[in-house]
């Protein structure tokens, strides 16, 4: 259970002790932890959903959705470098390298192609070109704030300039310096407090708490800024047009990272798209609006059964 409060307001807790089991697998010669959450009740609407998280986060992040999916089977990696999972000892840490571990880790789970994938913001780079690259793998997707224009355009272009020159900084100072950097509080608050759009104390609190809590737990600097130039290059655009299964796009009226506007000319890119906008959230739809975001999902898999 995993608690952060503000006086005068009642705390916020995701409590999934029922459904979780924590697991290690083996993905070429990498220990991956996953986190596994049963459903509530195994029903033959149970589907089995795999999700991706951001960059910088790890499965805590998407905790909040998957309370409110009680009918479905999620399973949930930190990714390689990310959380408790350590980093690739010979695989770049970019989309087609993680693209490779989430090949390799349906197949060591022996998941079907009726499986459902989930990629939130850098995750949903991860999951579309992965679902791009082997088509049949995996039915349908889901991106949640996806990433559709490259992060040096639109009205966060000169931010993202900041942060290229934050990690390329903290890559380039002696280690302890550069990890200190990376790691330090403010930096960590500010960019918590830039990304949240909510007022509600208590929410802000735990946004706060999860960021502090679980946004500097990264292997190292070199995986870092490995993944962070992955997350800034890549787009879901970019393959787009190849991703011939049903999509849905779950997006924030107020993303600042993912615009609405280039969220509106993604889904008419995509052969089988789906767009649902909601409103007063920004890019943590995981942390501020999981509930619309989670009926959105039930809707969506209701319409779209296993092949």
């Amino acid at each position: 259970m995993k608690k952060s409060t503000t006086p005068g307001t009642a705390p916020i807790a995701v409590d999934l002790s029922g459904r979780a089991t924590g697991h290690v697998v083996e993905v070429a010669g990498t220990g991956v932890h996953y986190w596994d959450y049963a459903p509530v009740e195994w029903t033959p609407a149970t589907r089995t959903i795999v999700m991706v998280h951001g960059f910088r986060g790890d499965h805590h992040g998407l905790e909040r959705v998957v309370e409110l999916l009680p009918d479905h089977r999620i399973i949930m990696p930190d990714l390689p470098g990310f959380g408790a999972s350590p980093a690739f000892d010979h695989t770049e840490h970019s989309v087609d390298g993680y693209g490779e571990f989430l090949a390799g880790f349906l197949d060591a789970l022996a998941l079907g192609a009726g499986t459902v994938l989930l990629g939130h913001s850098f995750g949903s780079i991860v999951a579309s070109h992965f679902t791009a690259s082997h088509p049949g793998r995996v039915h349908p997707l889901v991106l949640v704030n996806p990433i559709a224009a490259p992060a040096l355009e639109g009205p966060s272009g000169v931010m993202t300039k900041l942060a290229v020159f934050y990690y390329w900084a903290a890559a380039k100072l002696p280690a302890p310096l550069g990890n200190a950097l990376l790691r330090n509080w403010l930096i960590v608050h500010a960019m918590s407090m830039a990304m949240a759009k909510t007022r509600d104390k208590a929410l802000l609190a735990f946004i706060h708490g999860q960021h502090h809590a679980y946004f500097s737990d990264f292997a190292n600097r070199d995986m870092l800024l490995e993944s962070f130039r992955a997350s800034v290059s890549g787009t879901v655009r970019q393959v787009a047009d190849r991703l011939t299964l049903p999509v849905l796009l779950v997006a924030g009226a107020l993303d600042e990272i993912a615009t609405l506007p280039n969220q509106h000319k993604l889904v008419n890119l995509l052969p089988d798209g789906e767009l649902v906008v909601i409103g007063d959230v920004g890019h943590l739809i995981h942390y501020e609006t999981p509930l619309p975001a989670a009926q959105a999902i039930d809707s969506f898999l209701e319409r779209h059964p296993a092949p």
